[in-house]
C-alpha cells in the first residue's frame, strides 16, 4: 500500500504527462491514465462544447461532469476551481462571474499551471489566476470564496476529509460548492483497487458514495444535494489489462457500481451584502480625480 505522498507523486507525474495528451486520447481512457479503449469514444467526460465560456484549448477531456452548470455562479462572485488543469472550468466560471468577479484555479502540477496561464493570456482574462498548491491546504485565505467547483479531482486525493475541511475554510459564510466526482457502490476487485494507473485514472481512489456524502455532512455543510448522477462503465478491453476473463465477467455481473455524481452543499451563515457602485458615482470620482494621483 502506497503512502499518501507516494500516491500524490503518482498523480503528479501522470498528470504532467497528461497535460500534453490530445483530448480524444484522454476521453477514450480513464482520465488519460490508462490504455485507450477501442470499444467506446468517451468513458467519463460530458460535452462542454455548447457551454458559454468554453475554450477548446483548455479542454483536455479529463472531467466527469459539468459542475459549473449547477454551481449557481453570480456576477461578481469569487470562484475557486480545485484541480483546475488547463483552465476549462475556470473559463466557464469566468463567463458567469463576469469582469467584476474573480476566478482562482488551484493545481499541483506545474505543466497544468503553465498550460492554464498560457490559455488565460491568449484569452486576455486578467481576472482569472492559477496558483500552484495542494487542495488539502489551499493557498487561499479564509472566508474568501463565494463558490467552489471541481471536476473529477477529489477521487485523486488520498485525504478527502482534509479537502472537504479546507473547502469549508475558504468559503464565505453562506457560500457553496458544486463538485463532480467519482464514487463507488460496492467494492472494486483488489487488482483494480491496488493499481497505480487506475488510481490516476480516477477509479481506485474513489470512495463509497455514502462515505463521500457523510464526510460532507460531518464537516458541517448543509443543503447537501446530488444534482446529477450517471453510471460510469469501464470497457472490457481496459478491464482485461487488470482482470482475468472470468474476473471481467464477474465484475460486469456483480454489484459494483461506479458513478459520477455532482454534489451541491452550502456553508452555514449569511453572505455579506456587497456594496453597489453606480456608474454615475464612478464618473463623478473620475471627474474629481487629479492626474497622477492614482485614483482614476
Amino acid at each position: 500500500m502506497q503512502t499518501e505522498e507516494q500516491l500524490k507523486a503518482i498523480v503528479r507525474d501522470k498528470y504532467t504527462e497528461i497535460a500534453n495528451n490530445e483530448k480524444a486520447l484522454n476521453a477514450a481512457s480513464c482520465c488519460g491514465a490508462t490504455e485507450v479503449t477501442k470499444e467506446v469514444y468517451n468513458i467519463m467526460t460530458d460535452d462542454y462544447t455548447s457551454v458559454e465560456g468554453y475554450a477548446a484549448d483548455a479542454d483536455l477531456g479529463l472531467g466527469c461532469g459539468l459542475p459549473t452548470q449547477f454551481a449557481q455562479i453570480k456576477s461578481g462572485d469569487t470562484v475557486i476551481d480545485l484541480g483546475s488543469g488547463a483552465g476549462n472550468d475556470c473559463f466557464v466560471a469566468r463567463h458567469e462571474t463576469g469582469v467584476t468577479g474573480k476566478v482562482i484555479g488551484i493545481d499541483f502540477t506545474d505543466a497544468m499551471i503553465q498550460k492554464a496561464r498560457e490559455n488565460a493570456e491568449k484569452l486576455g482574462y486578467n481576472n482569472v489566476e492559477f496558483r500552484y498548491g495542494d487542495i488539502e491546504t489551499m493557498p487561499v485565505v479564509d472566508n474568501s470564496a463565494d463558490v467552489v467547483v471541481s471536476n473529477c479531482v477529489l477521487n485523486l486525493v488520498p485525504n478527502k476529509q482534509a479537502v472537504i475541511a479546507d473547502i469549508f475554510r475558504v468559503l464565505k459564510p453562506g457560500g457553496h460548492f458544486s463538485i463532480s466526482d467519482i464514487v463507488l457502490v460496492g467494492d472494486l476487485p483488489e487488482s483494480l483497487r491496488q493499481d497505480a494507473e487506475m488510481y490516476a485514472g480516477c477509479i481506485s481512489g474513489a470512495i463509497q458514495r455514502d462515505a463521500y456524502l457523510g464526510f460532507i455532512e460531518a464537516q458541517g455543510f448543509g443543503h447537501i444535494t446530488v444534482q446529477k448522477e450517471k453510471t460510469i462503465s469501464i470497457p472490457n478491453d481496459i478491464l482485461s489489462k487488470y482482470l482475468s476473463p472470468e474476473e471481467v465477467a464477474s465484475f460486469n455481473q456483480g454489484g459494483v457500481g461506479i458513478y459520477s455524481v455532482t454534489v451541491f452543499a452550502q456553508k452555514p451563515g449569511e453572505k455579506a451584502t456587497k456594496p453597489k457602485i453606480k456608474i454615475a458615482d464612478l464618473a463623478q470620482q473620475n471627474a474629481s480625480c487629479t492626474p497622477g494621483s492614482g485614483c482614476c
